[in-house]
């Protein structure tokens, strides 16, 4: 059995590992086509791109995993099923269970590792990835001078070239527009230009060549119109600072209080002292509410079972016809008040309980992926040896289906976890609650050798279940 063990360990992770990568770098795809539009114009170098990448590939670790775990142990289970060694192992006294029995330690090894990734690995993973994200989406589109367009992205200045020769420096007809503060606006016009770039890339050199400066001198203060001066030139050399083109990095600590960025252990920290101040939030709000508005005091007691009856059935009876338009004035002046009081309180509750459950989230989410291999495993072993086909196509197709229920219901439960419609716990164990009774049924049926995708088999059903009807319809009288 030590033989037959390691056999079935070695034809799972070849499959195993190559159908990982692919996963991994369909995710990989799915992300930059994503943050497309951030990324291309920005003039980033190589290991910046590199660098995002590698984040991101580490962030999509955990759902790259099941991915990989349940294609693999379809086709392999359906390789084996196809070149008739399942019907061998059967016929030699072996069964299904026993000889799932080795690769299901190696994926609930997997589903160990993939949590202490996520708990340990993930959260500086999405640390890096999320703040360098964000000074990418957040830099400037790289210095770019379009023929016929105004341009706007250096400070201060408006550039417009009508024409730019093929070697991306020659410029003719150049309009420069000035609008640093301290004066009017400057207008530089030249026949020709060059454009050149300092050796640190942080300034920008035009050298014009014939052309004219004006320029509006005028007292702000004054009535009086102001003074146009103009100076030709036949050569003027004008210089921009670049440095808010350049790419710059922010403190990632500023990133790290996110949830995401968290384990296990600090997550616990945080949603015991979260759920401290909700509750001394709660404590305060009922404080204040009590003390400015008396009638919460008779709530849930017996003051009104011990309240002396009133002979009257309407307020109005009890107020003077002269003071009763400013009572009604006075109270709806109070209820708007009561309500604005409350608003406030109401919505930093809301946001305080809101922080506390993507805590709750997020915590339970290291488990949750994790356990998620197991549960791919025991679809994905029976699922083989019932369909016992072999190669990328038809495994492909039943891994997809499979794994989009997942997501489906991953995402489903997440969010009504998030929106406090589910507990936490259910609603990020959604996904797997709902897999693990259709696990449950493959093993029956691949156990039990079922025909679950032979038509003949649901034909002959389909017939005998119409024969049975036609048995039992009453016969027309004549």
């Amino acid at each position: 059995m030590k033989k037959l063990d390691k056999l079935i360990i070695k034809t799972f992770m070849g499959p195993f590992v190559a159908t990982f990568f692919v996963t991994l770098f369909v995710l990989v795809m799915q992300f930059l086509w994503k943050y497309i539009d951030d990324l291309v114009g920005k003039g980033l170098d190589t290991p910046v791109i590199i660098e995002l990448i590698t984040y991101t590939s580490a962030n999509l670790v955990s759902l790259a995993l099941p991915l990989a775990v349940l294609l693999s142990s379809i086709m392999t289970f359906g390789n084996l099923g196809e070149s008739f060694e399942l019907v061998a192992l059967k016929s030699s006294g072996i069964s299904l269970t026993r000889f799932m029995r080795p690769l299901l330690a190696v994926c609930t090894t997997i589903a160990i590792l993939a949590f202490l990734f996520n708990n340990y690995a993930m959260p500086v993973a999405n640390l890096r990835a999320k703040s360098l994200l964000y000074d990418i989406t957040n830099s400037k589109p790289a210095f770019n001078i379009k023929a016929g367009v105004f341009y706007t992205d250096i400070p201060d200045y408006t550039i417009k070239v009508a024409e730019k020769e093929a070697d991306n420096k020659t410029i003719h007809q150049v309009m420069i527009i000035d609008h640093t503060p301290g004066g009017g606006d400057k207008v530089i016009l030249a026949e020709k230009g060059t454009m050149l770039l300092s050796a640190d890339k942080r300034f920008l050199y035009f050298v014009l060549e014939k052309g004219w400066r004006y320029e509006e001198r005028n007292n702000r203060s004054s009535t009086n119109p102001g003074e146009l001066i103009r100076l030709g030139f036949r050569e003027y050399k004008k210089a921009f600072d670049l440095s808010s083109f350049a790419f710059s990095r922010l403190d990632m600590g500023l990133f790290a209080s996110n949830q995401q960025m968290l384990n296990v252990r600090q997550l616990d920290k945080a949603i015991d002292s979260l759920y401290k101040q909700e509750q001394l939030f709660s404590r305060t709000v009922n404080a204040y509410v009590t003390t400015r508005y008396a009638f919460y005091k008779w709530q849930d007691t017996g003051w009104l079972a011990k309240a002396p009856a009133l002979a009257v059935t309407n307020f109005r009876d009890v107020i003077p016809e002269k003071s009763l338009r400013y009572t009604l004035e006075r109270t709806e002046q109070n209820i708007r008040d009561g309500q604005n009081n409350l608003e406030g309180p109401a919505r930093e509750f809301g946001d305080k309980h809101g922080t506390l459950l993507l805590h709750k989230v997020e915590w339970q989410r290291k488990f949750t992926l994790a356990f998620s291999c197991i549960v791919m495993f025991l679809i994905g072993a029976p699922l083989g040896s019932i369909i016992r086909k072999g190669g990328l196509g038809t495994p492909l197709i039943f891994a997809v289906v499979f794994f989009v229920i997942f997501n489906i219901f991953f995402m489903v439960g997440e969010k009504m976890a998030r929106k406090d419609v589910m507990a936490t716990w259910s609603g990020m164990w959604l996904s797997n609650i709902v897999l693990m009774p259709i696990a449950m049924f493959l093993i029956y049926k691949a156990l039990n050798d079922s025909n679950l995708f032979n038509k003949e088999f649901y034909f002959r059903s389909f017939n005998n279940i119409k024969k049975l009807f036609k048995k039992n319809s009453p016969k027309p009288t004549t």
